[in-house]
This record gives structure tokens, C-alpha cells and sequence, in this order.
């Protein structure tokens, strides 16, 4: 076959993937081979590729295509997510610049325009998902509003508010004005902020005295309902029992004591606003406070803000303390870093805000998750320091707050049949809540028609707890074949950010619903970072065009570029030189396998050299699979992928093609050339996950395949006995290599010239690699002597002393000024270790490994001067 001069990625990459589709080599059905299941984290509907996608998915793909190679039965799930919050803000983004409120329009209507969206800019991360080379079970595609994942959903509610595990509330929610929703905790950032601490004086009834509190809010003096002052704090006993006036609004309000109140805090005195802050609704309940909300769904002021109303809070804020300060109630103002709550989607400040929400009850459903990953190993995180990530939140839990005032989502499934909230049922299907508002009721002729569903939608988070299981219809059909095959699955790769809203509540869930563990490992990547460790962002506008970077490089470039500087929940500083290095590493690759293809063969005895060449890489390959089954093992991606690199860079690229290399315009010798296609295939085998489509290339310009004999589906190589004293036979002799070599670089020697090489062999040193010592250094045979050798350079390896006669080749006056400047230099750095090492308190304090690399710096220091002083004497 004609082989290019270039590889053209873009070519291969379309070429190949293509065939890989057409053959079906993704697919998956359950038979009687092993499984290997690994389901994606769903990206948003709307979201399109970016770096932390590709880093994901690279790794997914890494481990899915190595399990089918090693002839496991590979399925990886690709899925969507509909997000809620973010699809919802878009499509009410798009209706708005149409003209469209989205309150002027029905449900049905709304949902239209929310379906006509996902349809036209969802499913486009999948199609990239694919240009990166990703091996997903396409036809398993997946959406959590699919019809069967959606009755999933509604089938789990129902099943938990049967078991009395949900429960309707009136409660203190974390509200997003600007997604006009409730959040739950986790979906909370908190972030310290510099802001202001406003002191404001109220009025006591009936006196001329005041009282002075200090808030960061100054807006909600205008649904405050009571002072609280500490019953221990002797300032404000003569308080007891008065009452103030509330500033601008005129309302009198009581004191109250309660030891809550934190006497060192600002004043001493709290104002206490039980509808605007969550611990003021507990003092409010306790001291039976009446409470006003002066803010609508968006954050402006309704009616109680009085002459604010409809302005946003942020605005009153800096008005009614223009006010408070006219009117004469704003003592002073200080700085003061406060920790402010945002919305994790919108970015929004956070509103505290009393409403009705439907909550999960979390305290026992926790509990065999707890055990999961904390006792009993079950399901093992990589790396281990996320569990006390794990225990911190699994420990604090509280109830989950799974109702949100929206739309697009699964409706929640409680039906309301009075004219309150109290009266309603849960049911999958209207039909099933009319029998039980009718049995509830005692009213027999209750229709559909006086049943009202609840408007909110459930968390998007309540539909992805259920993935690994609703993927394979586990929850509708819990004994179907996928699920029982399937399931639980082995490796999830995912985010530490998410490791409380999806890692621990897949877990959760897998137990309730499953009785077992939803995936064996979890292994955490870090976060893509830029040069200058910040997080890449639209914002900052450091984040790369993720597919500009394909075209540009080649996805294999890509992934090898963002694999070599990716350690397991570590950070990642991407880099682009990387992903040049990547695509060097892919050039290597094709210019190492046209110079073997361009070689003619012939029917010729094997050299001795190349026999030991192959011998040797057969011995290297094996120790490199063995610690690369150690990195997969401990899901050390990064460390699998360096080891292969160095291997196919080094060993086989810069050693063993060197050595079996024909002289110029010579065959090789046809046993050599079958036994180096061999070893080639095999690192093809473990380069292939990492590097798809060039692996995938190469193998089928190797020789005519069928679509049986494609590498996607080829077999794993298996791990034989590593020959380690062969391997430690050749590094020595590669040192010689590279001392003889070394000296011709520094005396400009060209490789042309036959050069002279003497062994003075002080211990018992085989003479086996002496041909390949030769080969590859040009020199005569190597000659063994029983004394130094006048008149040569020398260099040590081992117990071993080399000599290379330099007689008329070099300037000898030059040679000896050389070597006094560099022996000169050497003994002053000897100096300074022994210095450091000779300094007590260093000795006594430093750590035992520092310690031991300066004496290492010492021997090294001394074997060269006496080396170099060798060398000096046999010049002069």
C-alpha cells in the first residue's frame, strides 16, 4: 500500500470513524463475555464542548476502548441532560427578544418553545463528542426527559412520598430572583465579598432614647418585627419590655431577649426579620413574631417596601440608606467582608425566602451510601482524598429541597382537589390521583377536571440521582435484561464539584432502588486551569476553541496533550504546547513506520544485533505493561500514557529502530523485519486507546485487514515473563552508547569515522552487547585491556572504564585547557556540598531525603573528578 509522506489527521479522523461507526464496533447487547459499563455524565441539552468535556471524555474513552480490546463486553451510555434552570433562562431569553412573556403563555404553550429549542441547539455536544473520538453505544443514547425517563422520575417520587420519605413544607428556601426558583444547598456559592456594616438608630416608644443595631442590609429594616437583645447583656436590662419604632416605615415593634444573640456582635442588638433571614424565622417562631416579606419573585419590593415598591433591593439599598442618613437614623457606615450567598447557575445573589416546597427526607437514606464508600470499600474513589470530601457532606446532609418553580422538568405528580394546598394525593397518572382524591375526599363525583396539578418541576438533579439505572429502564423494569447485565456498572468519571449533587446521590439511590453499589470506581479528574492556574472561563476568555483545537492539532494530538498533564484530581494547566507535543508524538509514530515500510527485505541471516535488539524490546515491553497495568489499576491515566510514550519514544524509536536499521541502501533481513512489524503491532495495541485514529491508520497500512482484523477490536496484549537482567545488560550498554557518542559530539566527530574503543574491566562484565556498542557507535570491535590507555578520553559506567585514543583527531592543548576549566569547576561545586553536608544544623534538620540527594551530589561529584583527572593526565 502507498503510504503518505505526511499523516493528515483530519482525513484519518473522518475516514475512520466513519468505518468504526459503520461496523458496529461501539454497540453492545448483553451475551456471555463480561461486562464493561461506564455511563457519561450527562452534559447540559444546550451545551457545546469544552475543555473539562474533553479532558472527561477522553478519559471515559481511554478506558472503554482498553476494555474492549481486553475482550470485555464495552457499553458506554451518552446521554443528555435537560437542565432546568439554564435550558429555562434561555428559552425565556429567546421568547423575550420575540415579544414573549413567558407568564402571558399556558404550560403546554411554554413547553412547545422549550421542545422547539432542544431540538434545534440541543444534541450538539453529542456530534463533538465524536470528532474527539469518543466510543459511545450511540443507539443507547439517552435523555432525562425521554418519555421512559421521565416516567422513571415520576414513578421514584411517588414511591418515596409512599414510604413517607417526602413531605411538603413551609420553609426557608434559597431563592434565585433571577431564575425566579428555589435551590437547593449545594446549588449555593458562597463567596466573601466586601461590602458594608450600616449601624441605624431606632426610636424606643415614648422616650428620647435609641437603640442602635448594625446590619449589611439596610432594605429589610422594612419587614423588621422585633429587636432582640441578650437577657445576659447588663447595657440593655433598662430595655425590657419596650418597644421601638422601625425607621422610615413608623411600625412599633417589640424587644425581645433570647441568648441567641451574640453580645460581642456589632451592638449587642439584633434586628430580627423572620421572612428575609433563616435564623430569624427560628427566632421568630420561637418568640411568635409576626412576619412580613417586603419582596416579590424577582427581588424588587412589593407593597410593604412603601415608597420602593417595584424597585430592585439593590437599588433601594443604596436609596434607603441615602434616607436613613437624611432622616438622621444612620449612625455610621463600616467596611465588612460578608459571605454572600449566589446562585451557582445565574450567578444571582441569593434571597432568603419562606415558601412552600416539596423536601426529601435525606437522614436514612444516607446511611447505606455512608457505608458504601467510607466503610466497607464498595465503591472506591480515586484518588482516596475525596472521601473526606464524601464524609463532610454525607454527615451534615439535610433535607433536599427537590421542588423548583419551573417549567421545563418533570412536573411534579401531586394533585391539589380543594380550593387549598392542603388537600391533594400523589399519583403517577391523573387517572390514578382521581381514585385517591375520591377515596380521600369521600367525594365520589370528583372528575379530572377538578384535580390541579402542581406547577413546580422537580430538581434536575431528582432525574440524574436515577442515571446508571434509568439508562437501562431499571427503575420502570427492574428485572430486565439490560439492568441485570449492565448494572451495577464499573468506573464513573466525574468532577470533584459534583461529587455531592450526582457521585453521592447516584449512590444513594443505587442502594434504594437497587439493594447494590451503581458503579465500582470513581475516578475524579482535576479542573482545567490555564498557564496561570485560573479557571477557564468564557469570562476570562482563556478557554480554547475546544474543535479549533482538533482541526489544529489532531484530536489524538489533543487527548495525548491534555492526558500528559492530567494526575488523577489534580488540576490540569493546559497548555497548547502540549497538544503540539501530542501531535509530534503522532509524527514520530508515521515517520517511524514509513522508514520501516521503505526498507526492502530480503532472505538474509539475522545479525546477532538485531537478534539482541529484539530480544531486549520484547523484555522492555513487557516490564512497561506490567507498570502500565499498575497505573490503570490505581486509575493513574496520566502514568499509563507516559510510560507508553516513553516507551514507543525512546525505547523503540530512538534504540531498537537504530539498531536493526540495514546499513545504507542494504536489506534487512526478513526475520528482523516480521519480529520489529510484531512489537510494532503491539504498541500500536497499547497506544490505541490514548491515540485512536492514528493507531487505527497505521494498522491498516500495515497490510490488508478485514473489518475483523480492525484494531478497535483487536486483542489486548497479555503480560509475559520479564527477562530483568537482560534489561539491566542493555542500559549499561546504552550508556556506553551514549558515552561514546558524547564524545563525539563535544569533539565535532562525525559518525563517519571509525573511532577506537577500549575497555579497562575491573569487574565480570559480559561481552554480549559489544556488537550492538559497535553498531550503533561506529567503532571498531570493541577491545578489552588490562591497564589505562595514554593519549585517550575516558568515561566510566559501572565498575567499567572507557577509553577512546583521540591521537590527531583533536587539539590536544585545547583538550587539557577544557578539562582543567571544567575540573575546576566541579571541585568548587564538591566544595559546597561537602560544606552543606558538614554543617550540623543542616544535617540534624533537614529531611532525611534532602539529606540523601546532597550525598548523592558528593559521589557523583567525586566519581567525575577522578575521571577527569584521568583524562588530563593521559593528554599531557
Amino acid at each position: 500500500m502507498d503510504i503518505p509522506s505526511k499523516y493528515d489527521a483530519l482525513k484519518a479522523e473522518n475516514h475512520w470513524y466513519d468505518y468504526w461507526m459503520e461496523h458496529d464496533y461501539f454497540s453492545s447487547t448483553p451475551d456471555e463475555r463480561e461486562p464493561y459499563t461506564i455511563v457519561i455524565p450527562p452534559p447540559n441539552v444546550t451545551g457545546v464542548l469544552h475543555m473539562g468535556h474533553m479532558l472527561n471524555v477522553t478519559i471515559q474513552d481511554v478506558l472503554t476502548r482498553r476494555a474492549r480490546l481486553m475482550g470485555k463486553n464495552a457499553c458506554w451510555v451518552p446521554g443528555m441532560d435537560h437542565a432546568s434552570i439554564a435550558t429555562e433562562a434561555k428559552v425565556v431569553a429567546k421568547l423575550k427578544a420575540q415579544g414573549i412573556d413567558k407568564a402571558d403563555l399556558t404550560r403546554e404553550e411554554f413547553l412547545k418553545h422549550a421542545w422547539d429549542w432542544t431540538d434545534e441547539y440541543g444534541g450538539v455536544i453529542l456530534g463533538q463528542l465524536k470528532k474527539l473520538g469518543a466510543s459511545c453505544d450511540w443507539d443507547c443514547t439517552k435523555f432525562t426527559m425521554d418519555d421512559d425517563m421521565y416516567k422513571s422520575v415520576i414513578k421514584v417520587f411517588v414511591d418515596l412520598f409512599n414510604k413517607g420519605l417526602i413531605y411538603r413544607g413551609h420553609r426557608m428556601v434559597n431563592w434565585d430572583p433571577e431564575a425566579q426558583t428555589t435551590l437547593s444547598d449545594e446549588e449555593v456559592i458562597y463567596e466573601e465579598k466586601q461590602g458594608l456594616l450600616y449601624y441605624l438608630s431606632y426610636p424606643i416608644e415614648g422616650s428620647d432614647e435609641r437603640v442602635t443595631i448594625a446590619t449589611t442590609r439596610p432594605e429589610t429594616i422594612l419587614g423588621d418585627t422585633a429587636i432582640c437583645i441578650n437577657p445576659n447583656d447588663e447595657r440593655y436590662h433598662h430595655l425590657r419590655g419596650k418597644k421601638v419604632i422601625v425607621p422610615i416605615s413608623g411600625r412599633v415593634i417589640p424587644i425581645i431577649e433570647d441568648e441567641y444573640v451574640d453580645i460581642e456582635f456589632g451592638t449587642g442588638c439584633l434586628k430580627i426579620t423572620p421572612a428575609h433571614d433563616i435564623n430569624d424565622k427560628v427566632l421568630g417562631e420561637k418568640h411568635g413574631l409576626e412576619t412580613i416579606d417586603i419582596f416579590n419573585a424577582d427581588a424588587t419590593l412589593n407593597s410593604f417596601g412603601l415608597h420602593y415598591e417595584g424597585k430592585d433591593r439593590f437599588v433601594v439599598r443604596k436609596e434607603i440608606t441615602k434616607e436613613l442618613e437624611e432622616k438622621g437614623f444612620l449612625v455610621k457606615k463600616e467596611n465588612y467582608v460578608n459571605k454572600v450567598g449566589t446562585s451557582e447557575r445565574t450567578k444571582a445573589v441569593i434571597e432568603p425566602r419562606l415558601s412552600d416546597q416539596w423536601f426529601l427526607k435525606m437522614e436514612d437514606l444516607v446511611k447505606p451510601a455512608i457505608k458504601a464508600v467510607l466503610e466497607t470499600e464498595e465503591v472506591k474513589f480515586f484518588p482516596k482524598k475525596f472521601e473526606n470530601t464524601y464524609r463532610h457532606w454525607m454527615e451534615n446532609i439535610r433535607d433536599w429541597n427537590i421542588s423548583r418553580q419551573l417549567w421545563w422538568g418533570q412536573q411534579i405528580p401531586a394533585f391539589y382537589f380543594g380550593d387549598g394546598q392542603e388537600d391533594f394525593v400523589v399519583a403517577e397518572t391523573a387517572v390514578e390521583a382521581l381514585k385517591l382524591a375520591q377515596e380521600k375526599s369521600g367525594n365520589a363525583n370528583l372528575t379530572e377536571a377538578d384535580l390541579r396539578q402542581d406547577e413546580d418541576a422537580l430538581d434536575t438533579w431528582f432525574s440524574s440521582w436515577l442515571w446508571p439505572i434509568s439508562v437501562f429502564n431499571g427503575i420502570l423494569e427492574p428485572d430486565n435484561k439490560e439492568i441485570n447485565y449492565y448494572y451495577p456498572t464499573n468506573d464513573l468519571v466525574t468532577g470533584p464539584d459534583i461529587i455531592f449533587f450526582w457521585v453521592a446521590r447516584m449512590i444513594i439511590s443505587g442502594y434504594e432502588y437497587r439493594d447494590e453499589r451503581p458503579f465500582k470506581n470513581v475516578y475524579f479528574t482535576g479542573l482545567v486551569r490555564d498557564k496561570q492556574r485560573r479557571k477557564m472561563s468564557k469570562s476570562l476568555g482563556n478557554s480554547p476553541d475546544a474543535l479549533k483545537l482538533i482541526e489544529d492539532y489532531g484530536a489524538d494530538g489533543v487527548r495525548v496533550g491534555l492526558l500528559l498533564s492530567s494526575a488523577a484530581g489534580n488540576d490540569l494547566m493546559f497548555d497548547e504546547d502540549l497538544c503540539q507535543q501530542g501531535k509530534n508524538f503522532a509524527n514520530k509514530i508515521w515517520n517511524g513506520f514509513r522508514l520501516l515500510k521503505g526498507w526492502e527485505i530480503a532472505d538474509l541471516p539475522q545479525p546477532e544485533a538485531s537478534r539482541l535488539g529484539i530480544e531486549w524490546y520484547r523484555a522492555k515491553f513487557n516490564k512497561t505493561l506490567v507498570e502500565i497495568e499498575d497505573h490503570f489499576s490505581k486509575y493513574r491515566i496520566s502514568d499509563a500514557l507516559m510510560a507508553i510514550y516513553k516507551l514507543v519514544w525512546d525505547d523503540y524509536s530512538s534504540w531498537l529502530l537504530e539498531i536493526i536499521k540495514p546499513d545504507y541502501q542494504k536489506p534487512i533481513d526478513r526475520t528482523t523485519y516480521e519480529a520489529v512489524i510484531v512489537l510494532f503491532e503491539q504498541n500500536l495495541k497499547l497506544l490505541h486507546p490514548f491515540m485512536p485514529f492514528l493507531t487505527e491508520e497505521v494498522w491498516q497500512h500495515i497490510t490488508e485487514r478485514t473489518p475483523e482484523d480492525a484494531l478497535v477490536i483487536s486483542k489486548w496484549p497479555k503480560v509475559e515473563k520479564v527477562d530483568e537482567a537482560l534489561i539491566e545488560s542493555f542500559d549499561v550498554a546504552a550508556e556506553v552508547v551514549s558515552g561514546v557518542r558524547n564524545i563525539r559530539k563535544e569533539k565535532n566527530i562525525p559518525m563517519k569515522e571509525s573511532l577506537e574503543l577500549m575497555v579497562l574491566n575491573e569487574g565480570n562484565f559480559a561481552k554480549t552487547w559489544d556488537v550492538v556498542i559497535e553498531k550503533l557507535t561506529n567503532v571498531g570491535e570493541v577491545a578489552y585491556v588490562d591497564a589505562t590507555v595514554e593519549g585517550a578520553l575516558s568515561f566510566r559506567v559501572k565498575s567499567n572504564e572507557y577509553f577512546v585514543p583521540m591521537s590527531g583527531a583533536i587539539d590536544v592543548e585545547a583538550e587539557i585547557k577544557k578539562i582543567e576549566e571544567e575540573l575546576k569547576y566541579t571541585n568548587g561545586f564538591l566544595k559546597s556540598v561537602q560544606k552543606k553536608l558538614s554543617n550540623e544544623r543542616f544535617v540534624n534538620n533537614a529531611p532525611e531525603k534532602v539529606i540523601t540527594i546532597e550525598r548523592q551530589k558528593q559521589a557523583d561529584a567525586e566519581a567525575k573528578i577522578e575521571t577527569l583527572e584521568k583524562s588530563l593526565a593521559s593528554l599531557k
